[in-house]
């Protein structure tokens, strides 16, 4: 096709226990960014997955008196792939590293690296951590203890295959300067660079004191380290070595959204493998920051994480998606608390959106029959939209979440504080001012049609409902073909049928509220 695919992707996520909201943290970023994309008429490509080799996965499965493939799969059914239709999560791929599709084109891969003398054969003697599945410079180990993890690290010593990392750091260097969008933010960027600017060492690509991982072709008593098979997911699920039409049509991507734990590998790594094997580098590596609890990060391998569905159960996914995005600046650490969402979820989305959007079909169903009148529009409000349409989009463009939604939102409360002062309820005591009545219903209405169209990326089952309630669906199409580039010019056409509409996000009891579901309290064990 001649369309080039705008292609986001989660990072792959390790299933050794059950997904945390740091995961949909990151998961809902990725949707709302190809939601947004896919508004804008665009044709989008959102790629997440599961990590399925591994060291760490074998003690899971022997834990659980397990074979790891059916560990894996029991993780990815029960766990995983569950927790993205909780979250509202339109993905257009999943991807396993255990799938075919993905193996032999990793194994290709290193063959290739392999038969040109990007890889040879060494002895690896240092530090380990399995919770990171990860190599450790002496350097970073404190006390003997991983970083991220605060677990003991374990020392390996064993002959491995290596690839020539080290030689790839001027042409590192050399790309961040020439593309310093390519590691956003700039924390970010100036962290990798340092790093690179350090010196690199070759990286040990292989292990081999166990088998639970894709067979290194050339030598099948090792197999390829995990990351390094990880890393090629995106790669291979649009189709590198298989279908060269489709990885046209996708590659590179636009954006990898990783946490900061895991940037080396994708700002680092990643780049380095791509330009040993000739292929164009990824546009953008964006490290979002930590999802704090009780101020500590969560983590799966420390039993502090907190389901997804903890928090859907009580506020829904709609509400889920939009606090996370709209409290936290999408490449900064940020806490969540109970107390904190239910305060955004009753004050911005039941209050402000919520209500302006009961009251106004509640309105126009009363004064005028549920018909949209036929009136001009208010100017204040069409200038005030315009201007949340050009902060939104430039946000978005930049993945400040937190930055679009608060243009939006500032647009409902400029459409709530219109409602107030123009008082439609004492209009419509006065026959004589019926003409009023009608440009305030209308334009509110039509605030509302936008406002429909610019949160649906965030929450779409709140905006669908509102997009029905206006008659939109019947007037101007199914509220997915809207576009954003439109919003300012299309109209709710008078004539119109609305109708009353139930609350967008009824209030909750005072147990819900105060945190009363289990485990949200302080930092519990993830289901």
């Amino acid at each position: 096709m001649d369309e080039h695919a705008y292609y986001v992707t989660t990072p792959i996520y390790y299933v050794n226990d059950a997904p945390h909201i740091g995961h949909a943290y990151t998961t809902v970023a990725g949707d709302v960014l190809t939601r947004w994309h896919r508004q804008r008429g665009e044709r989008v490509h959102f790629l997440t997955g599961t990590d399925e080799h591994g060291e760490k996965i074998l003690r899971a499965a022997a834990d659980h008196d397990m074979t790891p493939q059916q560990w894996t799969d029991h993780m990815v059914k029960s766990a995983w792939q569950p927790v993205l239709a909780d979250i509202d999560v339109a993905n257009d791929d999943f991807i396993r590293t255990t799938e075919r599709r993905h193996e032999e084109p990793v194994g290709e891969f290193w063959q290739r690296l392999y038969d040109a003398g990007e890889v040879y054969e060494g002895n690896y003697t240092g530090p380990y951590c399995v919770a990171c599945e990860e190599f450790k410079i002496p350097s970073e180990v404190v006390d003997g203890l991983c970083p991220i993890h605060g677990r003991p690290v374990e020392q390996l010593s064993e002959t491995n295959y290596f690839f020539k990392l080290s030689q790839y750091a001027d042409r590192l260097l050399e790309h961040y300067r020439a593309h310093p969008e390519f590691i956003r933010p700039e924390s970010a960027y100036n962290e990798v660079v340092r790093f690179v600017e350090g010196g690199l060492q070759d990286l040990s690509i292989s292990r081999s004191t166990f088998d639970w991982g894709i067979a290194v072709p050339w030598d099948p008593t090792h197999v390829i380290y995990v990351w390094i098979d990880a890393l090629l997911n995106y790669a291979t699920a649009v189709g590198w070595g298989a279908d060269p039409e489709r990885f046209a049509e996708f590659w590179p991507p636009d954006v990898h959204l990783v946490g900061k734990d895991i940037l080396r590998f994708h700002a680092v790594i990643w780049p380095a493998m791509l330009l040993a094997a000739g292929l164009e580098l990824p546009k953008q590596v964006f490290a979002n920051g930590w999802l704090l609890v009780g101020g500590e990060k969560m983590s799966k391998t420390k039993l502090t994480g907190i389901a997804p569905q903890q928090i859907t159960s009580v506020f829904g996914s709609d509400a889920f998606r939009y606090y996370f995005l709209r409290e936290i600046t999408y490449g900064a650490d940020g806490s969540f608390s109970w107390e904190s969402m239910a305060a955004r979820y009753q004050s911005e989305l039941g209050d402000q959106f919520g209500n302006l959007a009961s009251r106004l079909t509640a309105m126009v169903v009363r004064y005028r029959d549920g018909l949209l009148p036929e009136a001009p529009r208010d100017p204040g409000l069409a200038q005030g939209l315009a201007t949340a349409v050009r902060e939104a989009e430039a946000a978005i463009d930049r993945l400040d979440f937190q930055a679009a939604l608060a243009a939006v939102m500032g647009f409902v409360r400029q459409v709530n504080g219109y409602v107030t002062e123009t008082q439609p309820w004492q209009l419509a005591k006065d026959p004589e001012r019926a003409a009023e009545l009608d440009t305030v219903l209308a334009s509110t209405a039509d605030a509302l049609r936008a406002v429909a169209v610019l949160l649906n990326p965030v929450m779409p089952k709140a905006c669908g409902a509102l997009w029905d309630a206006l008659g939109a669906a019947d007037a101007l199409g199914p509220l997915a073909e809207q576009r954003i580039g439109e919003v300012t010019t299309v109209q709710l056409p008078a004539g119109a049928k609305l109708a009353k509409l139930a609350p967008l996000f009824p209030r909750l009891d005072a147990d819900a509220l105060s945190g009363g579901a289990p485990g949200t309290d302080a930092p519990g064990t993830a289901a």
